[in-house]
């Protein structure tokens, strides 16, 4: 077996990181910040908070260590995210509980991600080969030789969110690496640790040469120093998309190139001859998984109106046996949103939908931080709860008479990142699928769908186009590089 297959990760030095960066090693901060305990608002640590300065250093020192690792054998950068894939594979029960009481989330959620974290790792590692194939072109010119190649594209500022913090985080950080750049790391400022130092740590263990990560926690102006750092090529931000628009129009102003992966609206249509039990069992996990805090959520379950009662009865049988409660307990299913603040938004909507005529067929309660799994139906656009993007526990049922109305009201939006279409017969659910205006489409799925091989990004509101996954990763963390060779030299009459 190989070294990496063995691997374990050492008890986390956490109280190590107290009121420390991570760049260019462990450094005190001038600024520091508690994060919290979701469930509780209890103090956990209080992390450094980069200043301008320290993100004007901390790109200074990345553009002078990022030539050497872009020039090291693709092998050699791979076989650090290979390292870091097994290590963060085995979490240790002290890993898995920061990553709870930090974020919020339940534990099947938090070992999903850190499975989905080493997965991002693993898929990252096997692009460092491929991306540095030449493709061979075709001169008009029979002296002249051309090739064009993927560069990398020197420093990356990426900026992500707190939701699902560490699998985002990599999904930007660990192709970056793999494909020779040198990466800041802005984690949110809601899951500084595990978003954050943790990754610091984790590529510390695995081997990766100094200055080429650097955590750089704190708000949005340690962001705005991120963008406008000089040194910094490129922007990959994941995010609300009104935060996506500040950071794309800087970028933009900069002639940076930016990737930004933002809200969602999503719409799962189910077809009139849909298995009823089947399609709400997908519904149910599309809109209520990780309390609804997912850009891929389930918004707006669109169902014909033939099944519509029988759909929406499973629903709320569904939303009546999940367990909510405190996130450390190993049997609760629906945990705390993030914050008083997305609590009250949450809480808006659903007050605001019902008072315009939708009716609540189960949940609507809120204590603490926790917010029941909501169904509501008589939904139409024009109310919040269809038009908005909720971002907690709540189903939206909207019934519809035809495939056209559904259609029809599954594009009636600005976003554009995730679809999906349930249904027995697959040509008529393809069919469907195709007229559906979004960067994916699940077939006799739900929304929340993510393979780190697999392109992922949205359109409209959702997203400028870039993908991330796979190949569409190399395009967007390397630029091309055309090289001619003319042979003999060229002479010219001047």
């Amino acid at each position: 077996m190989s070294p990496t297959q063995h691997a374990r990760l050492p008890a986390l030095p956490v109280k190590e990181w107290e009121g420390r960066l991570f760049s260019g090693g462990w450094v005190s901060a001038a600024r520091r910040a508690d994060t919290l305990e979701v469930f509780t608002g209890k103090p956990l640590l209080a992390v450094g908070e980069a200043s301008e300065s320290d993100v004007r250093q901390a790109a200074a020192a990345a553009a002078v260590a990022q030539p050497s690792w872009a020039a090291r054998a693709p092998e050699e950068r791979a076989e650090v995210l290979r390292r870091a894939a097994a290590l963060l594979a085995q979490p240790t029960p002290e890993l898995v509980g920061w990553f709870i009481r930090e974020s919020g989330a339940v534990q099947a959620k938090a070992e999903m991600e850190f499975g989905a974290a080493a997965g991002e790792l693993a898929a990252a590692a096997e692009l460092a080969q491929g991306a540095a194939a030449p493709a061979e072109l075709h001169s008009i010119q029979p002296d002249r030789t051309a090739t064009a190649n993927r560069v990398p594209r020197g420093v990356v500022g990426v900026i992500t969110p707190w939701n699902m913090p560490l699998m985002l985080a990599l999904r930007s950080v660990a192709p970056a690496l793999a494909v020779g750049n040198a990466v800041l790391l802005k984690p949110d400022p809601n899951t500084p640790v595990v978003g954050g130092l943790l990754l610091a740590w984790l590529f510390e263990q695995a081997g990766l040469p100094n200055g080429l990560l650097h955590v750089l926690p704190g708000g949005a102006d340690t962001g705005t120093a991120v963008v406008e750092a000089p040194e910094v090529r490129m922007v990959s931000f994941t995010g609300s998309t009104a935060a996506g628009r500040v950071v794309a129009r800087r970028a933009g102003e900069l002639l940076k190139k930016v990737a930004v992966e933002l809200g969602g609206n999503n719409a799962f249509v189910v077809l009139q001859d849909a298995d009823v039990e089947a399609a709400a069992a997908a519904g149910a996990w599309g809109s209520f998984v990780h309390s609804g805090q997912l850009c891929i959520a389930v918004g707006r379950h669109i169902v014909h109106r033939s099944i519509a009662e029988r759909y929406v009865a499973a629903l709320v049988d569904k939303a009546q046996r999940l367990i909510v409660g405190d996130p450390s307990s190993s049997t609760t299913q629906v945990g705390p949103l993030i914050n008083e603040r997305q609590l009250m938004k949450v809480r808006d909507i659903v007050a605001d939908t019902v008072t315009a005529g939708a009716h609540v067929a189960y949940g609507g309660k809120a204590e603490g931080l926790l917010h029941w799994p909501t169904v509501l139906t008589d939904v139409r656009p024009g109310m919040r709860a269809f038009d908005e993007e909720i971002f907690g526990p709540v189903a939206v049922v909207t019934v519809v008479d035809d495939t056209e109305e559904a259609v029809s009201l599954a594009n009636a939006t600005d976003y554009g990142l995730a679809a999906a279409v349930y249904g027995r017969s697959p040509e008529a659910a393809r069919t469907v699928a195709g007229r559906l205006n979004a960067g994916m489409v699940h077939i006799n799925d739900q929304t929340v769908v993510s393979e780190p091989q697999l392109p992922f990004g949205g359109t409209g509101c959702s997203g400028n186009g870039g993908r991330f996954g796979g190949r569409a990763s190399v395009e967007e963390f390397t630029e091309w590089r055309l090289t001619t060779e003319s042979t003999p030299p060229r002479r010219y009459p001047y």
